[in-house]
This record gives structure tokens, C-alpha cells and sequence, in this order.
């Protein structure tokens, strides 16, 4: 399932994820039908290769989108896939590399559109904290470094601000 997994299925049978199983056979035949290679005749072999690659993909979706169960674990996979999916991150910025905003208690970068990318140090503490418990959990000790998705306060670009994970701690206080 796995080279199914990186194709939409559903898409293959001209179908959505919400068709009922019936559904998803009258598509299924409807194609079959279509890209059958018996019914292919005297066609040129680069048509008839082409159709017969289709058939099989379409005989694949739906192997795996008949069955109840295994319906049921692609569309988990997919789903997982979806929640996976990060941000788009433009690029890396290091927190060493941020000016440090006294009056704003944030690190700063200034981002191609003359906006910012603001990040506080709350939020630094908080995912390195956060970051140290999962550590200890699994109890690795790996030098690891940790970061944030920071969006533009100006565009839609992000960065991933990130930082080593043991890092020392700076003396920055806010007034």
C-alpha cells in the first residue's frame, strides 16, 4: 500500500473519498471497461502500454478502496499525511543570528518584504522545556537542536527559527 499511498486513489477512479463503495464501483467498471487491454484492438503499442499502465492503477485503487478495512487504513494514512505536513518554511534563521528587541522582549529578523519574524523568548523556553521532557521520556542524549515555525508579521513567508537544545541560557530581562 505504500506506492499507493503516495497516489490519490480516489482521484484514480475519478471518485472523492466520501462515494459510498457502490459508488466507487460503477467507477471502477466504467474505467475497467475503458482501459481494458482486450478491448484495446489494433492501437499503436505506445497507446496500448500507456492504457495497460492505466488499467493496473485503476485495478490498485481499487483493491485497496473495496475492501472495509483497507479503505479504512489508507484514508488514516492519508490523513496522517496531511497532519505531518509542516508549514512552507522559506529558510532556516538560527536564534543566535536574531536581534535581541529590549522593548519588545522578542528576537527579531527582518524578512525580505521589510516586515518581521518575531519570536519571544516565553516561546524559545517553552519548546525547549517542552523539548528536554520528551528527551528525558525517551531518554536520549543526542546534541539536538529545537525550533519554532515563525510567520511574517507583513507576508506569508516563514522561517524555522531554531536553537541548540542544552543552550545557555541568556540573561535577558524585560522591563
Amino acid at each position: 500500500m505504500c506506492d499507493a499511498a503516495e497516489k490519490d486513489l480516489y482521484a484514480v477512479l475519478g471518485a472523492s473519498s466520501s462515494d459510498s463503495v457502490q459508488q466507487l464501483k460503477h467507477r471502477y467498471q466504467q474505467l475497467a471497461l475503458q482501459y481494458h487491454p482486450d478491448r484495446l484492438g489494433g492501437e499503436s503499442s505506445s497507446e496500448t502500454e500507456s492504457a495497460v499502465k492505466k488499467f493496473l492503477e485503476i485495478d490498485a485503487a481499487w483493491r485497496i478502496l473495496s475492501d472495509q478495512n483497507t479503505r479504512r487504513q489508507y484514508d488514516l494514512q492519508c490523513r496522517a499525511r496531511e497532519l505531518k505536513q509542516d508549514w512552507p518554511v522559506d529558510s532556516t534563521v538560527y536564534l543566535e543570528d536574531m536581534t535581541w528587541d529590549q522593548d519588545e522582549c522578542v528576537y527579531t529578523h527582518s524578512c525580505r518584504c521589510g516586515g518581521g519574524f518575531n519570536v519571544s523568548e516565553e516561546e524559545v523556553e517553552e519548546e525547549t522545556q517542552r523539548r528536554q521532557q520528551d528527551d528525558e521520556e525517551e531518554e536520549t542524549e543526542e546534541e539536538e537542536h529545537r525550533g519554532v515555525v515563525v510567520c511574517c508579521d507583513t507576508c506569508s513567508l516563514s522561517v524555522y527559527v531554531t536553537w541548540p537544545l542544552h543552550r545557555k541560557a541568556q540573561m535577558l530581562k524585560c522591563q
